[in-house]
């Protein structure tokens, strides 16, 4: 443990040698596809599969008459069909199924199936689906009485819709079974919850629906919900011939979930000298067409609304609402990153109006061990936001506006020629919840053994935990070296075969998977230390092989009222620093640096450590710059790479890193969850950093060129 030990897979992905799931492949196979709605809400008044089974090479077209099992799954609520019945709620949902032997054969099918629809209004806007009560969650937080102060700043901040972008699209291959089952390999972050509703649909009890995991290209929160997992399994089963499904990349726009879009209204009240008396904030999430993990989502936004801050008066009121918008569930930072975005806005303003500095208002309000929360829990474990705060103001500031044309906001585009460009600085703090919460039964299982081959112990470590890129699998190696000292260790394909898991989201993996790993090959260790004779005498009489759940501690529902209650199992803090340089006459941006401070609590493997960092900035500043779904009326207008834009290697500045241990008693090795918490606070100091710039309030995000050269 704490070496940068090199990951097993990472040369065989930047060689093009990985088998990702798309790369999947069987003789015989034959290709799925899913016709989808063109409209956001309409009856569904005939579907003629006549026309596409009459073309040659399709072996089947199937349709909601044709689901075997249930009609109905969900992540926290069975209430999406596994084929629309007689109606459909968002562009995109999947209408029927086609199975062909090529996949352009069976593109051409489903595009020759004639539906029949009865169009109708959609409700597209979250506040008129509040206004009717379609409602997915209301979770209220109510401390204190006392909303008067000395100086009140109001703000009112929306976010706009995120995708995951994950590179690697939705991709699988089921293959029917001779006992009536389906084997079905797919790149997801949770094998078991997957198995958990793709059998009730199937008609299948879950023995007979295996999962493995197969190689995922990135996940986010995207691949939490299901995405093609049934209509692959009943094609296969339907047709006897193993079925791969993969989504092109307009496909995958509309295949999974995406981040909320955030309305929020803030008032922060202070005393003369910038201390907090009350917070008051409405938090509206736009849920989409069905329930997904919009509950959570809903109760971390609620809980961590006022951020990291001591405040004895809160009134908070987080919405999530149904909409014929695209569905919204899992993507990093949960709830978290769209209030952080408002509470620190707010931040910021309140700093201006005391007549303090951006650093020196969060220091006078930061949590630290022994603070109380919102919610009336209490931080007992290190949080030393103050010290965090203290070493980013710190940390040297880049050199003054570059007059190289290359260095300057837009690049070598020569769109920019140095009239007009500032320089602004922003600071930005998040607050992450680690692992499940509210009560969640969040477990972990692994399965370690110890074995004698080529007369040297080898281990071998089965876990049904999904490696999504965040470098999982060498942790747990890392973990059985250290517990076992043995050098040669195994990491299994993860598959249902052994216990749950749970998911590869909270940031929990390395918790909780980690723990499970550890508790196992401590419960080998003492049979080989009890036995008292070399290891190499014991494994003589066979393998040594134990499985061990491993649970945190235990967290409780917020209550429904109050929003009272210890509904997290580990708080992670990280704070950043923005410096950009903006073109303010055509409203162009280059974020200059970048620096971070961040608690981890134990530094497990510092090169990985280190990517997470940068991959969760990377994606908070494509939030704060860039990244948006653009939906009008229901429906998606940008479903592409040329059009849906992500930061690339040229618009991430360097870095500053300094990565703080100050170690969680409760957990395995200290640790503290670390994928998470740099999407929070990127975005908002980058948004801070533009509003220094220019000197225009900002109020949204992505910020947009003409957000600021037409303002």
């Amino acid at each position: 443990m704490g070496a940068s030990v090199l990951r097993p897979d990472g040369a065989l992905k930047v060689s093009g040698e990985f088998a990702y799931s798309s790369d999947l492949w069987l003789d015989g196979m034959l290709w799925g596809a899913t016709l989808r709605s063109p409209h956001p809400s309409a009856w569904i008044r005939s579907i003629d599969i006549g026309p596409a089974l009459a073309m040659p090479g399709v072996y089947a077209v199937l349709t909601h008459e044709d689901v075997p099992g249930e009609k109905f799954y969900g992540l926290e609520n069975k209430d999406q069909p596994v084929l629309a019945i007689d109606q459909v709620r968002y562009q995109g949902e999947p209408v029927a199924l086609v199975a062909a032997d090529h996949p352009e054969t069976a593109r051409r099918a489903a595009d020759a199936i004639v539906v029949t629809y009865g169009e109708r209004e959609a409700v597209t806007d979250p506040r008129v689906a509040l206004e009717r009560r379609m409602l997915v969650r209301h979770q209220p937080v109510r401390v204190g009485s006392t909303f008067s102060a000395d100086v009140v700043v109001t703000g009112e901040y929306e976010v706009g819709m995120q995708d995951q972008a994950f590179l690697g699209p939705e991709s699988g291959l089921a293959v029917p079974a001779e006992d009536g089952g389906v084997d079905l390999y797919i790149a997801t972050q949770w094998l078991h919850v997957d198995q958990g509703q793709v059998a009730p649909c199937l008609g299948l009890p879950p023995e007979k629906v295996r999962l493995t995991l197969a190689g995922v290209g990135g996940a986010f929160g995207a691949r939490e919900d299901l995405s093609m997992q049934i209509h692959a399994s009943m094609l296969a089963l339907r047709t006897g011939k193993p079925v791969k499904m993969v989504y092109g990349r307009e496909e995958s726009f509309f295949g999974h979930v995406h981040r909320h879009p955030a309305w929020m209204r803030y008032e922060h009240g202070a005393t003369l000298d910038g201390r907090l008396v009350y917070v008051k904030a409405e938090i509206l999430l736009d849920g989409g067409a069905y329930t997904s993990s919009s509950p959570a989502v809903v109760g971390n936004a609620a809980s961590l609304g006022v951020g990291p801050y001591e405040v004895d008066n809160v009134h908070i009121d987080a919405y999530g609402t149904f909409t014929n918008n695209p569905p919204c569930g899992a993507m990093r930072g949960f709830g978290a990153v769209q209030a952080c975005y408002a509470y620190e806005s707010q931040m910021d303003r309140l700093a201006a109006a005391c007549g303090l500095t951006p650093v020196e208002i969060r220091i006078r309000n930061a949590v630290s061990q022994g603070s109380r929360l919102a919610t009336g829990q209490v931080v007992d474990t290190p949080a030393p936001l103050a010290e965090m705060l203290r070493d980013l103001d710190a940390m040297p500031l880049p050199e003054s506006v570059s007059r190289d044309l290359r260095d300057l906001p837009g690049g070598v585009g020569q769109t920019t020629h140095g009239d007009g460009v500032r320089r602004g600085v922003g600071y930005g703090v998040g607050i992450k919840n680690i692992c499940f919460s509210e009560g969640f039964d969040d477990y972990s299982t692994a399965r370690v053994r110890v074995e004698l081959l080529g007369g040297e112990p080898h281990v071998l470590v089965h876990t049904a935990a999904a490696e999504v890129g965040q470098g999982l699998v060498i942790i747990q190696a890392q973990i059985a070296r250290t517990e076992l000292g043995i050098d040669h260790v195994t990491v299994a394909p993860a598959d249902t075969q052994v216990g749950s898991s749970g998911s590869s989201s909270a940031s929990r993996q390395s918790y909780v998977t980690g723990g499970a790993v550890k508790t196992a090959c401590e419960a080998v260790r003492e049979r080989i230390e009890k036995d008292g004779r070399p290891l190499e005498v014991i494994l003589q009489d066979g393998p040594i092989e134990e499985t061990r759940e491993y649970r945190h501690r235990r967290t409780f529902p917020m209550d429904p009222v109050t929003g009272q209650g210890d509904s997290h199992t580990q708080l992670a803090l990280c704070v950043h620093r923005a410096v950009v340089d903006v073109d303010v006459e055509l409203g162009l941006v280059k974020v200059v640096e970048l620096a971070a401070v961040q608690d981890v609590g134990k530094i497990l493997n510092p090169l990985a450590l280190e990517g997470q960092i940068h991959g969760g900035t990377a994606q908070g500043l494509g939030l704060a710059l860039m990244e948006e779904i653009q939906v009008r009326d229901g429906k998606v207008l940008n479903p592409s790479f040329t059009d849906y834009l992500i930061p690339t290697i040229l618009d991430m500045p360097p870095m500053q890193l300094k990565i703080l241990e100050n170690p969680d008693p409760n957990a395995p090795y200290g640790l503290r969850g670390a994928g998470e918490p740099p999407t929070l606070s990127s975005t908002p100091a980058i948004a801070a950093a533009v509003r220094n710039a220019t000197g225009l309030p900002l109020s949204r995000v992505p910020i947009r060129p003409q957000d600021i050269a037409l303002a």
